[in-house]
């Protein structure tokens, strides 16, 4: 699929032509309200990022998941209806763009939406589930939403719980610092309890460590190794 390097987003009508760049600086999406990294679709006279998913979604496109086969997700730029919404995947609350299904009240991110069934952290290919047949390796529940399970089984991590770790670990603290200093930051995750895996221990925990890094850089828009890696020097597990 060609993707265009300069494009007009009407909500963002002020200022035409956002450029496509490619950042492993974090960055705050303007569309969906959400932390972003990799490539983005950015204004150059004003602070104005989208995530390329964000960007290049379309409200008169209708988008179909293979998770909800009999949902007809529409793209709206404002949460619908007068109450709090979530994400059915990550289970984070709805702030701005979000692909909504009017017939089964679900809602997903448009980074969401597009989370690849199917990542590798380069030892081991990771699957992407809505279904939990097994406890997450940080939680050590099933809870809700969905995850990405390891092919030999061993862990089984939410995106929920991934999404929070980024937020605790390293988002909060990027949108409190001056934007200058971001590479600059060295954040910890917290530990990854082991009550929720099998054979638990350091060696275990530590290739979990490396499917969280996977796994968030699919999160924030960009799922590559190279940008996996990049944001590997941001965590210190």
């Amino acid at each position: 699929m060609k993707i265009d390097k300069e494009l007009y987003h009407p909500t963002h009508p002020q200022h035409k032509g956002l450029k496509l760049e490619y950042t492993v600086t974090p960055f705050h999406c303007d569309g969906c309200k959400e932390a972003g990294i990799g490539l983005k679709y950015t204004c150059h006279w004003c602070d104005f990022d989208l995530h390329k998913a964000c960007a290049v979604a379309a409200p008169s496109n209708i988008f179909t998941h293979p998770f909800y086969p009999r949902c007809e997700f529409k793209l709206y730029y404002r949460p619908p209806g007068p109450g709090r919404r979530r994400c059915d995947a990550c289970q984070k609350e709805v702030l701005g763009f979000t692909y909504h299904c009017k017939r089964c009240d679900f809602d997903l991110h448009p980074c969401c939406a597009t989370l690849p069934r199917v990542l590798n952290d380069g030892e081991t290919n990771l699957y992407l589930s809505h279904k939990f047949s097994c406890p997450c390796h940080h939680c050590g529940g099933k809870g809700l939403g969905w995850s990405y399970r390891s092919e030999n089984k061993l862990y089984n991590l939410h995106v929920s719980c991934v999404k929070e770790l980024l937020v605790e670990s390293w988002q909060a603290t990027y949108f409190n610092v001056d934007k200058n200093k971001v590479r600059d930051l060295q954040t910890d995750i917290p530990k990854l309890k082991g009550s929720g895996a099998r054979g638990s221990g350091g060696n275990l925990s530590k290739k979990a460590g490396v499917a969280i890094r996977t796994i968030v850089s699919a999160l924030l828009g960009d799922p590559t190794a190279i940008l996996a890696a990049a944001i590997g020097g941001f965590f210190s597990l």
